[in-house]
């Protein structure tokens, strides 16, 4: 056990006016298991990236561990994964490897066989085991889940909670549930470290959001009535100004010397109050700094004139005449929110490409309902080209229902002057998310759609799913979700 101190950290883009991150004081035990969480864009890889030292900063970062990256760069996929194991890890014991392997239920005939014909899961795993191998290293781990089945993701749950030391970047509620005992949520204007998984930190930030709502509420009407106060005080001291060069009835000349001085306790009196108002302005500057907005999303959507809208009757999918669905029998009624459950290669995706009207050789009945509009999310996003106003025109949908969906997810409005395929992995996500509520469909197809998605923003797709209640197909391997929005589930083999 070592500590990680992270003193005054201070770190802006080169080019950029904005600090990313300012002042940052962090004290982590070595031994912690720590999961990294935040919006898209607050920066979570590239705090790991100042851990690395792969950037210069200002402050100081002071630690006896090696930090070490997952995901490792692979340069030559053709190596057996045995050299692959030994690339990440020089110092490797045999013993050792086989040890990981088998936590993670990985055969150890996958050593001897290219890298390249791995599967994504095995990949993963095959990383995971080599780094955490290397004696003296603590893991800094970037989204391992992303394109993972619920079962890969279960036995890398059941492995993380077997180690220590790591920071664990995920949005994946369930893994960072089972295997993580300190939280880092890096906020608007600050980053916070909890003790606990994440459901205690969000409880935790519900509270303390209240608190802060419930202040401020108070604080907006004390400054109203501050200000209120200060007009008619000063009001009241340039009427008696004025009266020193009014004549008595007497005839007499009033006192301008008394007058004067009553007028200047006045005026003093309502610089006290603006003083009090502007302490009290100051202090509601400070509230609200790190509550996360999690505003209503919009779905325009557009009722089906039947019940039912899909139906598919001991459907078989065949590619070169292997057979790659298995009799599958399931139907789509309005309101259902369907689940398709397996293993990666199970054919999940080759139903959703079927009933979105790919040309693939099939057997048994699929029935659509005519004049249906289906809306599709794709797990990739790499066509994503252009500028927003291209993109809206041509998939025909409102710009402004779309840009409104997507401030609501956190965009940022400089965001919207770039193009398309200058943005992160999550933005892309989320427009496509974002243009997939705002299209008038009856079928809502999703595959994969919360990959590089944060967590604050999975909660408000929840929410808005749950309220529109819009028919739907997903493929997804966030349990916290699909328990949330499924409404039934088709378990493929």
């Amino acid at each position: 056990m070592s500590l990680i101190n992270i003193n005054n950290l201070t770190f802006a883009y080169e080019g950029t006016y904005e600090n990313i991150f300012e002042n940052v004081n962090l004290n982590i035990d070595s031994s912690w298991k720590l999961g990294l969480i935040g919006r898209n864009g607050r920066g979570k890889t590239t705090l790991l990236n100042l851990l690395l030292g792969k950037y210069e900063y200002k402050g100081t970062i002071n630690t006896k561990v090696n930090f070490e990256y997952f995901p490792f760069e692979i340069n030559d996929l053709n190596k057996l994964t045995i050299e692959i194991v030994e690339d990440i890890n020089p110092n490797y014991e045999y013993w050792q490897i086989a040890k990981e392997l088998n936590l993670l239920s990985v055969d150890e005939e996958v050593l001897y066989r290219p890298f390249y014909t791995l599967s994504n899961g095995e990949r993963i795993k095959i990383m995971l085991a080599s780094l955490f191998t290397k004696e003296n290293s603590f893991l800094l781990i970037d989204e391992p889940t992303n394109h993972l089945d619920m079962e890969a993701r279960e036995k890398l749950t059941e492995y993380l909670n077997s180690k220590s030391g790591f920071i664990l970047v995920s949005h994946d509620r369930t893994l960072l549930d089972n295997s993580v005992d300190h939280i880092i949520s890096i906020n608007k204007n600050k980053i916070d470290l909890q003790k606990g998984n994440f459901s205690s930190y969000f409880t935790n930030k519900e509270r303390e959001d209240k608190f802060e709502l419930t202040q401020n509420e108070k604080l907006k009407s004390e400054i109203s009535e501050l200000t209120e106060a200060s007009k008619r005080t000063t009001g009241w001291s340039n009427e008696v100004e004025k009266t020193k060069y009014n004549k008595r009835n007497s005839g007499l000349r009033p006192d301008r010397g008394f007058i004067g001085h009553k007028s200047a306790k006045m005026m003093q009196r309502a610089k006290a109050i603006e003083k009090r108002r502007n302490a009290s302005i100051e202090e509601k500057s400070k509230l609200l700094k790190n509550i996360e907005k999690q505003e209503d999303l919009k779905i325009v959507g557009s009722e089906y004139h039947t019940k039912l809208l899909l139906r598919l009757n001991h459907l078989n999918i065949y590619y070169d005449d292997k057979e790659a669905v298995h009799d599958v029998t399931f139907n789509i009624n309005k309101g259902d929110r369907v689940i398709l459950k397996g293993k990666n290669g199970s054919g999940k995706s080759s139903i959703l490409k079927l009933i979105l009207g790919k040309d693939i050789k099939y057997s048994g009945d699929l029935y659509k309902g005519s004049s249906l509009k289906i809306s599709y999310i794709s797990q990739d996003t790499s066509f994503l080209k252009g500028t927003f106003k291209d993109f809206c025109f041509d998939n025909g949908i409102d710009e402004t229902i779309f840009k409104t969906n997507l401030r609501k997810l956190d965009f940022e409005r400089s965001e919207f002057e770039k193009n398309l395929e200058d943005l992160s992995s999550g933005q892309k996500k989320k427009i496509l998310i974002a243009k997939s509520l705002t299209e008038r469909a009856n079928l809502y197809i999703w595959d994969e759609p919360l990959n590089f998605i944060d967590v604050f923003s999975r909660i408000q797709i929840e929410e808005v799913i749950l309220k529109y209640k819009p028919t739907m197909i997903i493929v997804e391997h966030d349990k916290a979700f699909i328990d949330k929005v499924g409404s039934k589930v088709v378990e493929l083999d």
